[in-house]
């Protein structure tokens, strides 16, 4: 099942949003010219590894923050900012451009940490933003659990396209990463590639942080049963 599109307006132009596409798309294109160089070390150096932090981890600290910006392919990229795209703009709408910035960071920053717990003495770099995303799959999941996501969902050759709740969308997706990180136990902490835990201690990150860091605007009387809301000055476009 991969979500395609949310039917949730903004009222604020997503600046954080696009702007952090536009750093991991960046960030990309600049690693393949790198790599196309002779830089072949350039995520091992850039990425963060759990084993090189635990023997230095003031100095590779900076890597947590490297490393949510690189991306080993062009399906990794895609796959990330697709879900960035699609759930990012109403998290920074509702947070505020400065703390949705922080929040970001943070989760990723959070992601990093628990797949070193999970596995300290691993020597692979871990790379790729879906931590970072994965705290705001956990904020868009308590702030807006009732928005339609369409999604798209193979059957043999066909596609066949739903509208769900994104508290469906976004419980399948955890419920997976859940599952395959305590299949990956045991092993090196990952699989196929992925670290897994990475996605579970972000996705726990942005739940943990949404309150702190949101405002929570009071709820219109009149549409608590469809769970629209308004602010307390001004009700929003859609309301």
């Amino acid at each position: 099942m991969l979500p395609l599109r949310d039917k949730l307006p903004t009222r604020t132009t997503p600046w954080i949003t696009w702007l952090l596409l536009a750093a991991n798309i960046a960030a990309f294109l600049y690693t393949q010219a790198a790599v196309e160089a002779g830089y072949d070390d350039f995520l091992l150096d850039w990425g963060f590894v759990p084993r090189r932090f635990s023997q230095h981890p003031a100095a590779e600290f900076f890597t947590m923050g490297t490393a949510m910006f690189l991306h080993g392919g062009w399906l990794h990229l895609g796959g990330n900012m697709l879900f960035l795209w699609i759930f990012g703009d109403n998290v920074e709408d509702r947070m505020g451009k400065t703390r949705y910035l922080i929040f970001y960071l943070l989760a990723g920053i959070a992601a990093a940490a628990a797949q070193y717990f999970v596995d300290p003495a691993s020597r692979i770099p871990m790379v790729g933003a879906s931590g970072a995303i994965a705290g705001v799959l956990g904020a868009y999941g308590l702030l807006y659990p009732r928005s339609r996501i369409t999604v798209v969902f193979p059957i043999f050759i066909f596609l066949q396209f739903f509208e769900l709740p994104a508290w469906v969308v976004i419980a399948e997706w955890f419920v997976l990463q859940l599952l395959n990180g305590v299949g990956s136990l045991g092993g090196s902490g990952a699989t196929g590639g992925v670290a897994f835990f990475a996605h579970i201690g972000g996705f726990v990150a942005g739940l943990l942080l949404v309150k702190p860091l949101v405002k929570f605007p009071q709820l219109s009387p009149a549409t608590s049963d469809s769970r629209r809301w308004q602010s307390p000055r001004r009700a929003p476009p859609w309301s």
